[in-house]
């Protein structure tokens, strides 16, 4: 659902599609026929935004044909009473108005999921980058627990992270309400261990989100931002309204390894170190921890971004020295030893990776999450059901602007392109600018060739880009990505965000699409 998985994670998707050769049925919901739909038991081409419209449909089919374990229910969850009242409007018929699917598709795959032996769902930022997406992702797991699709082999949630440890940043603290090692800061206890070890005492109330933190520089609270390997400027809503805020701050840093948009405007830039100059740990997708070492020798002017923030921190008054990353690792390890405790560089020499929780080097690694469901065990903690409404995209097509833009990744191109663009002689590449991808009875009733440029203007700004006609995409739906800072297209989407994780409504908003004289 909403993963383009072989532009975007194509080592994934290489796997997915070999499983498919020894039984694997794939079932694509996506609102464009990408190339995973070649590989695919079942296309669902769904209205973009109207993911918890399906999935209450699914999940009413599933009650409704009993195609449920009671005793599972009963044993493992709470609240199943206000999920059958929350999805009773969800006939088939209705959530097909709404998804633009048949009912009988709705039905058949609702079947398919809920009676295989194993059914796992694969999510990325098709599902998250919505209004609504973390009700998006509260439905997901209602439709896992409620078949019991969690906690065995061959089944669970698989949320495809966008880069290579995105998993391990969030692990390590970068999540405004966590400590290192994934730790609430509101718990005492947690957060007494680190004021133990580092001397400090630590503020308990959650930080700020990046949506939040952008609304405090507008209102003039905020005066200094300091960025770190992120290129806000171009991969941000609304690119205009961003660049206006970067200029009201008295003090911009930027920490990166290449002179990124943003960097461009900082008054500071502070150059750091790639993947291949460094030492470390990587968290992957599945929990899965291993270890990067140096490849080559760094230039003599930069440093590794641990070494950057312990001199600042030893300028501002609290000194910081660490000889190397396995020393902080191991302060990790003994901060969070329930998730980390048995995982040392020597075990992961060995053993190549190892999966979290391991809390003592004899433990193996938790290679599947959550098989307290599959237990008899009395005093197992139940998982309540979250059950959500639909709520429609929050910007629609209208007379003046008819089309539906929704953005995403290209399969050669990485994020906004910072470490990508500078291909290597000899490499072929498929794609080397920008394009809006429209349909072909578009593309005829605008009078528009392919290759041909156009402007693309919302109620935000405009911009001028070449067209590709494809049936990739349907009548009324454009796509675009936001890799090239030629087209930035981030002058053209909604500065709406989901009011719990502050996620921006990247994938869907109003556009116009004009023919050049």
């Amino acid at each position: 659902m909403g993963s383009n998985t072989s532009d975007a994670h194509p080592i994934i998707a290489n796997r997915m599609k070999k499983a498919v050769k020894a039984g694997l049925k794939i079932i694509v919901i996506d609102p464009r026929k990408i190339d995973m739909v070649k590989v695919a038991h079942r296309h669902l081409q769904i209205n973009v935004g109207t993911d918890i419209a399906l999935i209450n449909a699914f999940i009413r089919v599933i009650l409704k044909e009993g195609l449920y374990n009671p005793e599972f229910i009963k044993n493992f969850t709470i609240d199943f009473d206000r999920l059958e009242n929350q999805v009773e409007p969800y006939t088939p018929e209705y959530a097909a108005m709404i998804t633009g699917l048949s009912a009988e598709d709705i039905v058949t795959t609702a079947r398919e999921y809920a009676t295989s032996s194993g059914s796992m769902i694969a999510y990325t930022l098709g599902i998250t980058e919505h209004h609504c997406g973390v009700n998006n992702v509260f439905d997901i797991a209602n439709l896992a627990l409620l078949t019991g699709n969690i906690g065995k082999p061959g089944t669970g949630i698989m949320p495809l992270r966008g880069q290579n440890n995105v998993q391990g940043a969030g692990d390590m603290g970068c999540l405004p309400n966590q400590l290192a090692g994934a730790m609430s800061l509101a718990n005492d206890e947690f957060r007494a261990r680190y004021e133990k070890e580092w001397g400090v005492e630590l503020n308990p109330h959650a930080g700020d989100t990046q949506t939040r933190t952008f609304d405090r520089i507008e209102m003039g609270e905020l005066k200094a931002l300091y960025v770190i390997g992120e290129n806000p400027l171009l991969a941000d809503v609304h690119m205009n309204h961003t660049k206006t805020l970067f200029e009201k701050l008295d003090l911009l840093v930027v920490q990166d390894i290449f002179l990124t948009e943003t960097a461009k405007m900082a008054d500071v830039v502070l150059p750091a170190r790639s993947w291949g100059e460094v030492d470390g740990t990587y968290t992957n997708t599945d929990r899965r921890i291993q270890r990067v070492r140096k490849a080559v020798e760094p230039h003599p002017n930069t440093k590794e971004d641990w070494e950057i923030l312990c001199d600042l921190a030893t300028l501002m008054g609290y000194p910081m020295h660490y000889q190397n990353s396995e020393e902080i690792w191991n302060e990790v390890r003994k901060l969070a030893w329930e998730l980390y405790g048995g995982i040392s560089y020597k075990r992961l020499d060995e053993k190549y990776s190892i999966h979290y929780p391991c809390p003592n080097e004899n433990h193996p690694g938790t290679f599947i999450l959550h098989e307290r469901f599959h237990k008899q065990a009395s005093d197992v903690k139940k998982s309540p059901f979250v059950p959500v409404d639909y709520t429609e995209p929050l910007e629609l097509p209208d007379e003046e602007y008819p089309f539906t833009l929704t953005t995403g990744r290209r399969y050669e191109s990485y994020n906004t392109h910072s470490q990508t663009r500078y291909y290597a002689p000899g490499v072929k590449v498929k794609q080397t600018e920008e394009t809006v991808d429209i349909h072909p009875d578009d593309a005829c009733s605008l009078g528009i060739a392919d290759g041909e440029v156009v402007q693309v203007r919302s109620r935000r700004g405009d911009l001028l880009v070449k067209t590709k006609i494809t049936e990739q995409v349907v009548p009324g739906l454009v796509f675009m990505s936001f890799h090239w800072s030629e087209t930035p297209t981030n002058v053209l989407t909604l500065n709406e965000y989901d009011p719990i994780s502050g996620t921006a409504e990247y994938k869907a908003c109003a556009v116009a699409i004009t023919k050049l004289s």
